[in-house]
């Protein structure tokens, strides 16, 4: 049996993000790196960003419907690589009634908001506005459990706040920032 896929990258978000990025002030180019891979990362930070989950299987013990939730506290990896490049790995969830995991459909406006303010930042952009983490109205807790991103690590909902890694010569490791 194939073991379902734990995460991904999206590059088909990357316009929105790019041409946010292009008519930023100063504008900034990047491009989107299309390996999935931590090999030549020299930055990475983990936040959330939101969106829906649809589960597919036609097992699923839901009276033949689908299982559908929402979440806002989806966990993503921004990675820097060299010469401009970047990419988010996002992280899959496991549907709680029958435990196949899934592929986010994301909030694109959230996903290019959160990639922008941290390309801006890693260029050395001041001033900005943080992009909103909404809070509350959710339907339910976050059950870490299910969550890929917890079991990798790389989850805001273990508790320990946003993590920034600068894997750069003469970088640091890792960075806990609080909020």
């Amino acid at each position: 049996m194939v073991r379902p896929k734990t995460n991904s990258i999206r590059p088909s978000l990357h316009p929105a993000a790019s041409a946010a990025l292009e008519s930023s002030t100063p504008p900034l180019k990047f491009t989107f790196n299309p390996n999935n891979t931590d090999e030549g990362c020299i930055k990475s930070y983990d936040t959330n960003i939101m969106g829906k989950f649809t589960c597919h299987n036609l097992k699923c013990p839901n009276d033949g419907r689908k299982n559908v939730w929402t979440s806002k506290k989806i966990a993503i990896t921004v990675r820097l690589y060299r010469d401009e490049k970047y990419n988010v790995r996002v992280y899959h969830q496991h549907c709680k009634l029958c435990h196949w995991v899934w592929k986010p459909k994301l909030d694109e406006g959230c996903y290019a908001a959160r990639i922008v303010y941290r390309l801006k930042t890693w260029s050395g952009c001041k001033h900005m506005e943080v992009p909103p983490y909404r809070k509350g109205n959710g339907k339910g807790p976050h059950i870490s459990k299910l969550c890929e991103g917890c079991k990798a690590g790389h989850c805001t909902a273990l508790g320990r706040g946003r993590k920034e890694e600068d894997k750069s010569e003469g970088g640091s490791s890792w960075t806990h920032i609080s909020g």
